[in-house]
């Protein structure tokens, strides 16, 4: 190690040198070189003082060296504390299973915490090459491990990675588990004798299995078994266009759809290869919408192809997009297509089980999504259950309400375009979600109807729910709380804000996360788990207008998420957009009060 430049602190010159004499990584090694180079104290001890965060997703952040980067050294400190986490509960011995996307490192983290497992005598499932964040769930399930890990970034910048964990039921960990493996993390943060030592994934060694052939084996039958009319899909007069997004899909849609029967997918061949680079988007994340799909709307227009399916890098989350018959073309938003995909999956299990009693049988969608598939399945007589917000909660709920209380799971979906159609993976899937997807649309054109003619149709006769979603900047934590607890003690009254407009638009129910308060239960107890380091309320309003503002977990945000859910008698889609204007400008006028608090505007 080249020597610090200048002694800087007692405790960040012995993090420098700890990290230093800890770390084998060269390039990482180099970097932390560049950096004593700088001088800059402040950004040393960001990165040797400050340790990225352990959370219910796991880790997610920026490569480089340090602490609170992602980078071997911390790879290694993250796969010991989860060991001691599954030997303190005894059940390490039914092994782990590991996946990885096409990231930079992602393969090299994937490995280092493979050859941790094997040192220690735990049998270790890890795919052989690239593959969706949802089949890394599914094999834990399928081979019953103690938990899994995905080394993914999701959609985020090419700069970035993360290390996301599963629970022996095949759901995203939760609370307690988070906080108890950072403890265990800290408790092991020098690397173990072998810890480094990768050569052990080289040998004969019988405790290493390659999982990948029998998980596709099994998911796809699972594929071809749920499929409704094998048919009609292969003879669909219309062809699919998809884009990988430089992520790991194409091979596993590609198969996918072969599983159900349909033609060929169009690719978009620039970007159907896994590329950390990224090379022809500036987000790779189908959520951004058109100027994410740039390349796709060129390809489907030269093959003549209506539909665009689009998955994230690690193929959990879908894109759609459908032309209309002017030439131009409709990006679908995560409310639409969970509304379509809703629509669907009842209508195909209505059909299957005629005479059914459907309350048994449950929909889930996390507390910012629309509430259209609340609507439609209290209309169609099936359950419904709301969640905070991420697929982890959705996953554990599903689990618990398969496993524990004998009910039916048919579909979850958050806005943020994750959807979990049926339960074989309990967490957003946008494999199996572009299959279903795909023989809806090929239902619905065989009717001479489009994704965009049943979309109108369910807001006609469900009603029509109507978003307006957004966020502003602030990034004084102590302002952000001024400003919820101004809601909290509205007009100096100690209790929360009544209406809006002086009374035009009423208040009937108040849901408040951080302190545990929900004015609709007897005992006025939020039934959702709350928690106080974070701010969330909700408020729902007499004209169905419902409004949470919260703040980001990892941003400097003040987030609002607004929506209109009309009875299907108020048919003037006009007057609602104006009522929805009307209502949003005053939710920022008087309760976020921008100008009041210095905040910052940023459309989504």
């Amino acid at each position: 190690m080249a020597n610090p430049i200048q002694s800087y602190s007692p405790e960040l010159d012995h993090k420098i040198k700890e990290w230093f004499s800890w770390n084998k990584n060269e390039e990482f090694h180099k970097e932390a070189e560049a950096l004593l180079g700088t001088d800059d104290k402040n950004l040393l001890s960001k990165i040797f003082l400050q340790r990225i965060e352990f959370g219910t997703a796991g880790l997610r952040g920026r490569m480089g060296p340090g602490y609170s980067q992602m980078n071997d050294l911390v790879v290694i400190q993250t796969a010991q504390g989860i060991f001691r986490y599954l030997e303190s509960l005894n059940i390490h011995t039914k092994g782990i299973m590991i996946g990885y996307d096409g990231r930079y490192n992602s393969k090299r983290f994937a490995e280092l915490t493979a050859g941790i497992f094997l040192h220690a005598g735990v049998k270790v499932y890890l795919v052989s090459q690239v593959c969706p964040t949802p089949f890394v769930p599914f094999g834990v399930t399928k081979f019953n491990t103690a938990a899994g890990i995905m080394v993914t970034a999701s959609h985020n910048p090419k700069e970035d990675n993360g290390y996301k964990v599963y629970w022996t039921n095949g759901a995203q960990i939760t609370s307690p588990h988070d906080k108890t493996i950072t403890q265990f993390i800290n408790d092991n943060l020098e690397p173990w004798v072998n810890s480094w030592d990768t050569s052990i994934l080289e040998m004969s060694e019988p405790l290493l299995i390659d999982p990948l052939n029998e998980i596709m084996v099994a998911y796809y039958a699972i594929i071809r078994g749920n499929v409704n009319d094998s048919e009609i899909n292969n003879n669909a007069n219309f062809r699919i266009t998809y884009t990988a997004m430089h992520g790991v899909g194409y091979p596993y849609v590609v198969e996918a759809f072969r599983s159900a029967n349909f033609k060929e997918l169009i690719p978009v061949k620039e970007q159907i290869d896994p590329d950390p680079e990224f090379p022809t988007v500036k987000f790779p994340n189908p959520e951004e919408g058109k100027s994410a799909l740039d390349l796709s709307f060129k390809t489907a227009d030269l093959n003549g192809s209506p539909i665009i399916l689009a998955n994230d890098p690690d193929a959990d989350r879908l894109g759609v997009a459908e032309k209309y018959v002017d030439g131009n073309w409709k990006v679908f938003n995560g409310n639409e297509l969970g509304a379509l995909l809703a629509w669907w999956l009842i209508h195909l299990y209505k059909e299957k089980h005629p005479d059914n009693n459907f309350k048994d049988v449950f929909l889930l969608s996390s507390t910012v999504s629309s509430k259209i598939v609340k609507t439609i399945a209290t209309a169609e007589g099936f359950s419904f259950e709301e969640t905070l917000t991420g697929f982890k909660w959705m996953g554990n709920r599903s689990y618990d309400l398969i496993n524990t209380e004998n009910k039916e799971v048919l579909f979850a979906f958050e806005e943020a375009i994750g959807f979990m159609c049926g339960t074989a993976v309990l967490d957003k899937d946008g494999v199996s979600a572009a299959v279903t997807i795909a023989e809806l649309a090929s239902y619905l054109y065989k009717n001479s109807e489009t994704l965009t003619d049943k979309l109108n149709w369910i807001y006609k006769k469900y009603g029509y729910h109507l978003s307006d979603n957004s966020y502003f900047i602030c990034r004084e934590p102590l302002v952000i709380k001024s400003m919820f607890d101004n809601l909290r003690n509205f007009n100096n009254s100690n209790t929360y804000p009544q209406s809006l407009l002086e009374g035009k638009y009423k208040i009937v129910n108040i849901r408040d996360l951080t302190t545990g308060y929900d004015s609709e239960q007897t005992d006025k107890k939020a039934t959702l788990p709350c928690s106080k380091s974070s701010q969330m309320i909700t408020f729902s309003f007499d004209n169905g207008f419902v409004v949470t503002l919260r703040t980001s977990g990892t941003e400097p945000k003040i987030k609002y998420y607004t929506e209109l859910c009309a009875s299907p008698d108020i048919q003037d889609i006009d007057q609602l957009k104006i009522t929805l204007k009307d209502l949003v400008d005053g939710l920022i006028n008087e309760f976020i009060q921008p100008t009041k608090y210095g905040f910052e505007f940023r459309s989504l």
